[in-house]
């Protein structure tokens, strides 16, 4: 496990992407909360690889994109020590540092998990299953039309923030420097065009065009969170057509 110290961190710039056409599909969530189960990984930690291994072993679990969303936000900190991610992003970075500020984590550390607004440390002592949950909330529901236009909407009404990232599956990389040098890495469910977007109870907003990483296919997860103490809500996802 590797520790970030410092924290001063950069902004992403607003990026703007060609628009390609997505199938018509929808998403719809019940009155149980879904886990969101986010890993903080990163190309140029040592440690990661079994991490990322663990969270592709999700592809099978039985409630994958019904009770469970997994997501893998490679952070930028790392990049320095001599191999660059090409998955890392300073915005995924600064919401590991906005857990960090709330209190949702101690410290800024890879591999990292976060499991219903919770730090997952149990991971590190051998535990491989994840942690039960009978929370309720509220029902997301989402629509993806054939122009590219999702639809958002939250059965409760509140200060909110839209997350939305398409989700990168079958990945791989071989890595040339730093600490991972000469092994190929596998990784699933890693984040690309990671969005967030302020609101209220509804949201309507154009997709960017899906990246072209080498993935072998592409999901989309959508959750919403509390604006002011980032606890996620509710979350769905699924496989693009």
């Amino acid at each position: 496990m590797k520790t970030l110290l410092r924290a001063s961190l950069a902004l992403m710039p607003l990026l703007i992407f060609q628009v390609h056409t997505i199938q018509a599909q929808e998403w719809h969530s019940g009155t149980k909360q879904t886990q969101l189960v986010e890993l903080y990984t990163s190309e140029g930690c040592s440690s990661c690889p079994p991490a990322d291994k663990w969270l592709s072993t999700l592809k099978d679990h039985p409630a994958l994109f019904d009770g469970l969303v997994p997501v893998a936000f490679h952070v930028d900190y790392w990049n320095y020590i001599g191999w660059e991610d090409p998955f890392a992003s300073p915005v995924h970075t600064q919401r590991q540092q906005t857990y960090a500020r709330v209190g949702h984590i101690s410290q800024m550390y890879t591999p990292g998990f976060v499991i219903d607004n919770k730090e997952w440390r149990a991971w590190f002592r051998g535990q491989k299953t994840l942690p039960a949950s009978n929370k309720t909330s509220g029902e997301l529901s989402v629509v993806l039309n054939d122009n590219n236009i999702l639809d958002v909407n939250y059965s409760q009404n509140q200060d909110m923030e839209l997350h939305v990232t398409y989700l990168g599956m079958g990945l791989s990389t071989n890595v040339k420097a730093g600490e991972n040098r000469n092994r190929q890495l596998h990784h699933d469910f890693v984040a690309l065009n990671y969005l967030t977007l302020p609101g209220t109870q509804s949201w309507k907003l154009l997709l960017p065009s899906i990246p072209e990483k080498g993935q072998e296919k592409t999901a989309l997860a959508v959750w919403v969170s509390d604006r002011n103490t980032k606890e996620v809500l509710q979350a769905v996802g699924g496989y693009l057509n």
